[in-house]
């Protein structure tokens, strides 16, 4: 018989064994739901999906301003590309000021002067300024757009420190900014047709403000600026390797993701512009829509399994196996448009495009918070949106040259070259994907204490 001392600690066994099996469970099945009751975590996401709808609507109404008083799509065109060059190149700054200050600290003036130089932009288009005087107000407008994706992503990242939640943060932030260019530019366009030219513009202005500053007042979920815990290592006699001031592409695998996210953004601006010259050519420009909607449902589709699924491979494996299928896709999609004036075929490769755009793009995200220091996240993942829009300005102006002059069919093959180009860096620079720790992080947050698997 068991001694009474025995029984009970088998009965304290048993309550351990039961509360390890608790404690375990939302480590071994990470999905959205765990994701969700992250501490402090709807604090910032509604503000946040609010605050970002202007990124989707600033090129487009641009794009509808100036055509309304030039009455030229290509100039429209160039002065929005103009602006998306400009948030590409300038917008990575404020998100290291961000890393080093605070959001809070960065953002509040920031909306305060997007506002001020969208009101000039209109101000110019209205009163039929010089042309170069268009173009001079959208660099202004397109720099101080604020970066709100980056930093509710930097926000996650604060928040689960190197848990395999960070894959599936990852893959929520990407189907929400996929809707958002879903929401966006249909808000835009009603308000340009239905209310005024520049209604587009003064709402996403408005937005950009109010959304802005709500966002900005959740400093208690903020990543804690460098600068402040460079104050607390200094007064402690510590070091905190991970944050110091450094720029984020001073980290080789950052660099090399930025080419890679490069490369999809060639992808979305291509496929825009060649599915727009695709089906005018064939007579049928009302399917556009629905067409570069079939590309970006295959996109969220592909966004949210990503987030649900629990992975064995690291994320550089992950990486290097889902781009080169990106690769194979849009050069299908491209080969397809030359064979003949097949809208279900064509939709059907764009579908899966869509589908392989999601993993990679998704893993890049998941990987380089691994790469780059605690101090420079903010700055890291606004590098990898600005390269995005970059690569959408580049898409579109190469198809647009490519389907001008050779035919409609033959913007597709932009996609191609940019995943293609990307493809030879990855696997060129592949061992810059490694973390210099080795890959084994301890992770904080509420039930997400694990370490990552790197190859």
């Amino acid at each position: 018989m068991e001694s009474p001392a025995t029984k009970s600690d088998n009965h304290a066994a048993r309550d351990q064994a039961q509360h390890d099996r608790r404690s375990r469970r939302p480590a071994e099945r990470p999905g959205y739901g765990q994701l969700l009751r992250t501490e402090g975590a709807w604090s910032f996401l509604l503000p946040g999906f609010l605050a970002r709808q202007p990124y989707a609507m600033l090129t487009i109404s641009i794009v509808l301003l100036v055509e309304h008083t030039t009455g030229s799509f290509g100039l429209a065109g160039a002065v929005s590309a103009t602006a998306g060059i400009s948030m590409a190149l300038i917008a990575p700054q404020s998100g290291r000021l961000a890393d080093r200050f605070g959001q809070g600290a960065v953002l509040a003036p920031q909306v305060f002067l997007h506002s001020l130089t969208i009101g000039a932009l209109i101000a110019v288009a209205l009163l039929d300024a010089p042309l170069w005087a268009l173009f001079v107000a959208a660099v202004p407008a397109g720099a101080t757009a604020p970066q709100i994706s980056p930093m509710v992503r930097a926000r996650w990242a604060a928040r689960l420190q190197g848990s395999p939640l960070m894959n599936t943060a990852a893959a929520f932030e990407s189907v929400t900014d996929e809707f958002t260019f879903v929401v966006g530019p249909v808000m835009a366009t009603a308000l340009c047709t239905g209310a005024h030219p520049a209604a587009g513009l003064a709402a996403e202005a408005g937005i950009s403000l109010v959304g802005g500053l709500v966002f900005a007042a959740q400093r208690r979920t903020q990543p804690a600026p460098a600068r402040a815990k460079g104050a607390d290592s200094a007064r402690t006699g510590t070091r905190q390797e991970d944050d110091r001031a450094t720029s984020a592409l001073a980290v080789p695998g950052a660099r090399v993701l930025v080419a890679a996210v490069l490369g999809i953004g060639m992808v979305f601006g291509g496929m825009q512009v060649s599915l727009t010259a695709f089906t005018e050519s064939i007579g049928r420009p009302g399917i556009n829509g629905v067409m570069y909607g079939v590309f970006a449902g295959g996109n969220m589709l592909a966004a949210v399994a990503v987030g649900a699924i629990r992975w064995k491979r690291g994320p550089q494996t992950r990486l290097l196996t889902a781009y080169p299928a990106l690769v194979l896709a849009a050069a299908l999609t491209a080969v397809a448009a030359q064979l003949g004036p097949w809208a279900v075929l064509l939709g059907a490769l764009g579908a899966l495009t869509g589908l392989c755009v999601a993993p990679c793009m998704i893993t890049c995200f998941t990987l380089i918070e691994t790469l780059v220091p605690a101090g420079a996240r903010t700055e890291a993942f606004t590098w990898l949106t600005g390269a995005i829009a970059l690569g959408q300005a580049v898409g579109s102006t190469v198809a647009g040259q490519l389907a001008d002059r050779s035919g409609a069919g033959t913007g597709f093959f932009a996609p191609v070259a940019g995943t293609g180009l990307a493809l030879l860096v990855l696997l060129a620079f592949r061992k810059a994907l490694h973390p210099s720790h080795g890959g084994v992080v301890a992770a904080r947050g509420l039930g997400h204490r694990t370490t990552v698997p790197v190859d």
